[in-house]
């Protein structure tokens, strides 16, 4: 009878050890990458293009991975009581277990250790994303009021002493250059109202307040490219015309850029805009193709004109 008894326990023993390692197998054969984009991200947009959304982007893989072997493991001890332990003819109903203190700690004590894994790398995940690093390589302001952006670079003087900036209008979608692989520091107020920094592609927002409210964050770009931003707090009636561009360009390219801004435009005699430094950048450099594009290549303003028949 002991060794009767004992067999489905020995065989559920193995089949859970086999299935662990299994997992463990898989999981160690393949990078979260891998596996984030075999399972379509699992609801997650994409990796993102800034070492912060990958380190966001790392952390929901994983834990929906955790997840996933976590509910493979209840489903399958689900189906396995459903099935071996079904009643059969005139059998009796097994054994009931009750004030089990051994299973109960069991089962209170591993959602505990699961729970509070989980806790602690999205505490450490978030730590690293809000963290503020004593000097950045570049420092941004982000001064929007309705209805555009104005982003300065504090620390480059133009030709005339004030402040680099670029300034979006009714015409015209603010072009913010910044360098790849370099820690930037965006420091946020509004001139009125509350409004929100986002920019789709780095899987962050931030919102942007009046007063003596001053948001900070930083992050690094990895990829060159071109990325649109947007205003994500509804702030007035033309807030859907609030869009902006981040151009992402190599360090050379960027020092070039900032050089250039501080330099006299010869045809008009003041500071090259940021359009003005971008085209001559782009005809000094036959290689930067669509980077050096004066105008927004993501995003426009929307058509807000109201058209009536009467």
């Amino acid at each position: 009878m002991k060794s009767s008894a004992a067999r489905p326990r020995a065989i559920r023993l193995a089949g859970l050890t086999l299935t662990g390692a299994a997992v463990l197998v898989l999981l160690t054969g393949c990078s979260v990458e891998g596996i984030g984009n075999a399972f379509g991200h699992f609801g997650w947009p994409s990796r993102g293009i800034s070492l912060q959304s990958h380190r966001m982007y790392d952390l929901w893989i994983a834990a929906s991975i955790a997840a996933l072997v976590v509910g493979c493991f209840v489903w399958g001890l689900i189906f396995w009581c459903i099935i071996r332990y079904r009643k059969r003819g005139g059998e009796d109903l097994p054994v009931q277990t009750r004030f089990n203190l051994p299973i109960e700690m069991i089962y209170t004590i591993i959602p505990f250790l699961v729970i509070s894994v989980l806790f602690y790398y999205t505490a450490v995940v978030q730590t690293d994303v809000n963290k503020l690093t004593p000097n950045p390589d570049l420092v941004v302001n982000v001064e929007p009021a309705k209805w555009n952006w104005r982003f300065t670079y504090p620390a480059t003087k133009g030709p005339d002493g004030r402040e680099v900036s670029t300034i979006g209008t009714a015409e015209y979608v603010p072009v913010l250059v910044v360098p790849i692989n370099k820690r930037i520091r965006f420091v946020e107020h509004s001139a009125d109202v509350v409004h929100s920094f986002w920019v789709p592609d780095m899987l962050f927002k931030r919102d942007v307040f009046p007063g003596n409210v001053v948001n900070q964050f930083e992050t690094t770009i990895l990829s060159p490219g071109a990325y649109v931003g947007r205003c994500a707090e509804l702030c007035g009636i033309y807030h859907s015309a609030m869009n902006f561009e981040v151009r992402a360009l190599n360090p050379d390219r960027f020092g070039k850029y900032l050089t250039l801004r501080q330099t006299k435009n010869p045809k008009t005699g003041a500071g090259y805009s940021a359009a003005e430094a971008l085209t001559e950048l782009g005809s000094t450099d036959s290689s930067c193709g669509n980077l050096c594009s004066p105008l927004a290549t993501t995003t426009q303003p929307f058509d807000t004109r109201r058209n009536s028949s009467r």
